[in-house]
């Protein structure tokens, strides 16, 4: 047979059949240049995470609320109401305003206006001159758990230092010196100091965690629209071992930016981390791989480019809220308990907050990384299965 004969059927061949895409090498080599030859996929997967680094903290910046609208409503007009009142509008969380009644108040709260409000009822210098028990009354918005927990702990702070003067004021005139009698007003100390978020800062607590949301989109989006271009162009075709080549190019770029978050944003905004940076190496050496894979199935399932960005992107807060970071996964739907689990962010959040952020390490947080493994055992079975439905058939490849 004369060589030209026998190139010729290599010839009808697209390029997904030569022998280059049927290796893990070839595969990884060509998957890395069609991403940063596809501007949308380079866009989605190294551009996109960069630009959210630098900008979704920034409304988070402040971290603590301050200065919060609240009102205050005095039926004792006393020296101790107006001490109250007074350190109440010295404290840099609160900023208070009079209202007359309690009906006022509500219909503040109800247009807010403010976030909560105190009532110091009447006859509370009377009850506290007599050595009776008195108290005021906070209301908040509970819908607002921020602003609910700012307007607490503002008034909390105001009525719990004119209290320890009033008992200082007590000890004093009974004989005893001024610092025991200081010392007196609070017989155990307490002293509250944060573990992990020291700022308490709302930024320092969310952040961490979407940023893992933000890696996992993101390479989704862009793993499904480069498998759906391929499939449209009737490239998507490979053996195992080019499936795992493209799975390893996309997973790299993934784990760069991942260490970009690790290393460089969370520094810019002072969040904490680096607690344990071999463990969170260790997680996104397994996390970008689990993603990436359930990217490939993805876009065999979408068989088109363009919807996988349809689709996906409406899905990120509903995975998050899922995930049981924001909200307890135990008074979510008994289904969602369940379905959550299909989504790497689900033992992929806490892990990496665990890990980054708190110090755990790699044992302590093991299940999470059985749970990744497990993820993306089953998704390369859905992925090999896939493979074997969209597999061209013979006439695909005369035709291509």
């Amino acid at each position: 047979m004369s060589p030209s004969l026998k190139n010729k059927p290599l010839e009808n061949h697209p390029p997904e059949y030569t022998p280059a895409s049927q290796n893990f090498l070839g595969s990884f080599l060509q998957t890395l240049k069609d991403i940063f030859v596809d501007k949308g996929v380079l866009l989605m997967l190294v551009i996109a995470p960069i630009i959210y680094g630098f900008f979704y903290p920034w409304p988070y910046s402040t971290e603590v609320v301050n200065h919060v609208p609240v009102g205050i409503i005095d039926n004792d007009n006393s020296n101790l109401s107006r001490t109250i009142s007074r350190y109440a509008s010295a404290s840099p969380q609160l900023h208070t305003q009079r209202f007359i009644n309690e009906e006022s108040a509500k219909q503040a709260i109800w247009s807010n206006e403010i976030a909560g409000y105190m009532i110091i009822p009447s006859g509370l210098e009377q009850q506290v001159l007599s050595g009776k028990a008195a108290s005021v009354i906070v209301l908040g918005n509970g819908g607002y758990f921020i602003l609910n927990k700012n307007v607490q702990m503002g008034f909390l702070q105001a009525v719990s230092t004119v209290s320890a003067g009033i008992e200082v004021k007590k000890n004093v005139a009974q004989g005893a010196y001024l610092p025991t009698a200081a010392s007196n007003t609070q017989a155990v100390p307490l002293q509250i100091i944060p573990l992990y978020n020291q700022t308490e800062g709302y930024g320092a607590y969310v952040v961490p965690a979407v940023a893992i949301l933000i890696l996992q989109q993101t390479l989704l989006m862009a793993t499904s629209m480069l498998i759906g271009t391929w499939y449209e162009q009737r490239r998507h075709a490979t053996n195992i071992r080019g499936w795992l080549g493209r799975i390893m190019a996309l997973s790299l770029i993934s784990f760069i930016i991942g260490c970009f978050y690790y290393g460089w944003v969370f520094e810019l905004h002072h969040y904490p981390r680096g607690e344990n940076m071999l463990g969170s190496l260790l997680f996104l050496l397994l996390f970008c791989p689990t993603v990436a894979t359930l990217g490939c199935v993805l876009g065999l399932w979408f068989r088109q480019r363009e919807r996988s960005m349809q689709i996906l992107i409406f899905s990120s807060l509903p995975i998050f809220f899922i995930s049981g970071y924001p909200w307890p996964a135990d008074q979510l739907p008994e289904a969602l308990q369940i379905i959550r689990w299909l989504f790497p962010t689900t033992p992929a959040i806490n892990t990496s907050v665990q890990l980054n952020q708190m110090g755990a390490s790699v044992a302590q947080v093991a299940t999470g990384f059985y749970a990744l493994a497990s993820l993306w055992l089953f998704y390369f079975v859905l992925l090999m299965v896939f493979r074997w439905r969209t597999q061209p058939t013979p006439q695909d490849k005369i035709n291509s």
